[in-house]
């Protein structure tokens, strides 16, 4: 009858979750990114400023690899690949690695293809945390590090950075420095910490870490018996305002940029991980990788084949085939990377002076350093004075997506310029753990 079919609809419904499920809680309800991706897609004219991907096409040669690869019949880049990665993608990987390191590095058992940097994120913690282990997190930070923690059975620990503002006398609100507090991160380290994700250049403020911070890291790293620094460098070949200090261990096709392995004794410390998605505008194609001693790695091989059998052959291969025209020569640049970094310049001069007119307060590239695609506004009391008194209202306040439930200032603000103004900009409150984020 068709009662009893409803009730077994309903007793069906009330499934027991698994241990993953119970980990993270109340956090697999919506969030930032499925609250602001449902404007975004409601409104068709808006101006996403707030989304991870550019809206450009790849480099031509990435593209002409991807083409050339998939219709190579010799090659026939189709069907699975080596789990660990495919063959050609890993030494060239080992090849570039071993240039910015300084050393050489085994394609076969120290690189490890992922799909995409997430899951090497995933794949690293996995193999390194158990339950009751810590995880040291720089605040704010990239929202899925914090679950991915979880998942692992980890607690993540959080070090704040210091903001330093240019000149707040009178009141002002300024643009400004993001610093690392050495003492923070002392104080943060206890004989439960397993790991330490570093981030650099940084999502969301786009801090550069400087190499005298690096060291300030690795120092806490010596001085604890085991643990390892994931070492996300995502974001590595746009370094748009590298920092004024000299670094001995600069990467060549990436100025500005410090590969924490580099630094004495970290290699053996350090999961190094990055993709092609930021750096050839194609975060689609979903290739990743960690690169790091054997002892860290092969954990990693050990259990790829169980999350999948491998990353995409074809993009594998068309990768593998762009990494070495990326160096050449590019639309009157010196090298691809070059021209990337161009671009990016020009974008952020012309988005911060929008939001300066706009309101915003703004980080001075003139001296701070910064990378990545990211600018980290502060809201002015002008800004604040412009939103509608009613946007404060309960009707908007309570907010199951908004850290804690209840929107903030910053979540306030982005919602308004998304639903009234056209522009939608990303709040900074769920880069922050839930106690900094109310405070």
């Amino acid at each position: 009858p068709e009662g009893e079919r409803g009730e077994e609809s309903s007793d069906a419904g009330d499934v027991r979750g698994g241990e993953a499920t119970d980990r993270l809680g109340s956090e697999t309800g919506p969030t930032v990114w499925s609250e602001f991706g449902r404007l975004a897609s409601e409104d068709p004219d808006l101006a996403n400023l707030g989304q991870g991907f550019p809206d450009w096409l790849p480099p031509g040669f990435a593209v002409d690899s991807l083409v050339e690869a998939a219709l190579d019949s010799a090659e026939s880049p189709h069907q699975y690949t080596r789990t660990a990665g495919h063959p050609k993608l890993v030494r060239q990987l080992a090849r570039r690695y071993g240039s910015h390191l300084g050393r050489n590095v085994d394609a076969m058992n120290e690189v490890a293809v992922t799909v995409g940097a997430s899951q090497a994120l995933y794949l690293s913690l996995q193999t390194l945390v158990r339950p009751g282990d810590e995880v040291v997190l720089f605040e704010p930070f990239f929202d899925l590090y914090v679950n991915q923690i979880k998942l692992a059975g980890g607690t993540p620990v959080f070090v704040p950075l210091t903001f330093e503002p240019y000149d707040e006398a009178d009141g002002a609100v300024t643009g400004g420095t993001w610093r690392l507090d050495g003492e923070k991160l002392r104080e943060a380290m206890s004989s439960r910490t397993r790991a330490v994700v570093l981030n650099s250049p940084h999502n969301p403020t786009g801090k550069i870490f400087t190499h005298a911070e690096m060291e300030v890291i690795a120092d806490c790293v010596r001085d604890a018996e085991d643990v390892t620094v994931i070492s996300d460098e995502v974001y590595k070949y746009i370094v748009h305002s590298p920092p004024r200090e000299d670094s001995p261990v600069q990467t060549r096709t990436a100025p500005g940029h410090v590969h924490f392995a580099s630094l004495p004794g970290m290699w053996d410390r350090t999961i190094t991980v990055s993709s092609a998605g930021k750096t050839f505008s194609a975060t689609g194609w979903q290739v990743g990788w960690c690169v790091g001693p054997t002892r860290l790695i092969s954990p990693i091989h050990r259990l790829l084949p169980y999350v999948q059998f491998c990353a995409s052959t074809v993009v594998q291969e068309a990768l593998a085939r762009a990494l070495p025209r990326a160096d050449e020569p590019y639309e009157g640049h010196a090298s691809y990377y070059d021209y990337l970094n161009d671009k990016y310049r020009r974008k952020r001069d012309l988005l911060s002076g929008a939001l300066e007119e706009a309101g915003f307060a703004v980080p001075d590239y003139g001296r701070t350093a910064g990378g990545g695609f990211f600018i980290f506004a502060r809201i002015t009391p002008e800004l604040r004075g412009a939103i509608p008194a009613e946007r404060f209202g309960d009707e908007y306040r309570l907010n199951p997506a908004a850290p804690g439930g209840v929107a903030g200032l910053d979540w306030t603000l982005c919602q308004w310029m998304a639903e009234e103004r056209g522009v939608l900009c990303i709040p900074s409150g769920p880069f922050y753990s839930t106690e900094r984020a109310a405070g």
